[in-house]
């Protein structure tokens, strides 16, 4: 299975990389929750909630295409997270890695995450998976379909998730664009942005 699975728009790739294989620097995970991300407002799929509303500028380049690389960002400065690019070149939207259950090289996702962290808890958030699976912002633009590229995606047959609105945006907010496994406790937990209307109020 091929980036071609990924030339479509942000809610068909997020459906579609549950259940996929995410493997990076001697640890291999099972992405287990996603959220979908549009683009700009003259664009199919508009998202203010997406670092491309304002379109193409900085790094968000990464964003319109082509499919199937890696765009990386810092959360509040901090945390490194992880979204797999979608759509086709000159159209941005991405996929938000949100949680994924570690199934090799779990004493290495140990070590980078502490070893007094529980291994359904050791990729669970967008921060947590890439400090577990070794991801930094110097893997930003990096083909993930690249055999022998530091970080990869294995595609597996679609899974039917779970759908809810996003975590933490305050635009956009009540879209139901976060997709997830039932049942797997590696998902992690739904709160809405304090900044975001009251629920309803939002698109």
């Amino acid at each position: 299975m091929s980036a071609d699975l990924l030339s479509v728009d942000p809610l068909t790739a997020a459906r579609r990389l549950l259940g996929a294989a995410l493997t990076g620097r001697g640890v291999r995970a099972m992405i287990v929750e996603v959220e979908a991300y549009g683009g700009p407002l003259d664009g199919p799929w508009p998202d203010a909630a997406s670092h491309s509303f304002r379109g193409l500028g900085g790094r968000n380049w990464v964003m319109f295409g082509p499919a199937g690389r890696l765009y990386t960002y810092r959360s509040h400065g901090i945390h490194v997270c992880a979204n797999v690019v979608c759509a086709t070149g000159g159209v941005a939207g991405a996929v938000l890695l949100r949680a994924a259950a570690v199934e090799a090289g779990i004493d290495v996702a140990q070590t980078r995450r502490g070893d007094s962290t529980r291994p359904a808890t050791l990729a669970r958030g967008p921060g947590n998976l890439c400090s577990a699976l070794g991801i930094t912002m110097d893997d930003n633009g990096i083909d993930l379909f690249d055999a022998m590229g530091p970080v990869r995606l294995t595609l597996s047959e679609e899974r039917v998730g779970v759908d809810g609105p996003r975590v933490g945006v305050s635009k956009a907010a009540d879209r139901p664009w976060r997709f997830w496994l039932a049942d797997r406790p590696e998902v992690s937990l739904y709160r809405r942005s304090p900044r975001a209307p009251a629920l309803g109020e939002s698109d």
